[in-house]
């Protein structure tokens, strides 16, 4: 199977106030609507990706930034099983609740994640800390995967 990362989501702190309404008129695709929310949305197209700027943080031009208490909280991945899922009959070992979402949610207590299993064989496995729990939770999932295989 290919497994992939799709979203890491990550919090720093700079250590010193910022001004958000100037860095929201001197960057680029940044929005600061503070009658909204709280921080500047910044957007960047290389890598893809927003980031959130709090006046709690730090950012000032003309000096090197520090990067505090810097990890990752969360990350995404997907995997396939390359195989149909009989989700009816893998319902009755979890928790899931198929009349109000159309993949089954499968609670891994090691590595401890989520895992979102649809019919189609794809796998989105959330909750992730470090990159090599996709292939440890796929690795755990997959004879069970197997054993719910579509005929």
């Amino acid at each position: 199977p290919v497994y992939s990362v799709s979203l890491y989501f990550q919090t720093l702190n700079l250590a010193c106030p910022l001004d958000l309404k100037s860095i929201a008129l001197q960057a680029r695709n940044a929005e600061y609507n503070p009658k909204h929310f709280a921080a500047v949305i910044m957007r960047i197209s290389e890598p893809r990706t927003t980031a959130l700027i709090f006046s709690s943080g730090k950012m000032k031009l003309g000096f090197p930034a520090k990067f505090l208490d810097f990890k990752i909280q969360n990350m995404v991945g997907s995997c396939d099983a390359c195989f149909p899922i009989h989700l009816e009959g893998l319902v009755l070992i979890t928790s899931s609740s198929p009349e109000l979402f159309c993949g089954l949610i499968y609670r891994m207590v090691k590595p401890r994640i989520v895992l979102l299993i649809f019919v189609s064989g794809k796998v989105v496995l959330t909750g992730i800390k470090e990159r090599s729990e996709i292939y440890e939770a796929f690795e755990n999932i997959n004879p069970i995967l197997k054993g719910f295989r579509k005929q």
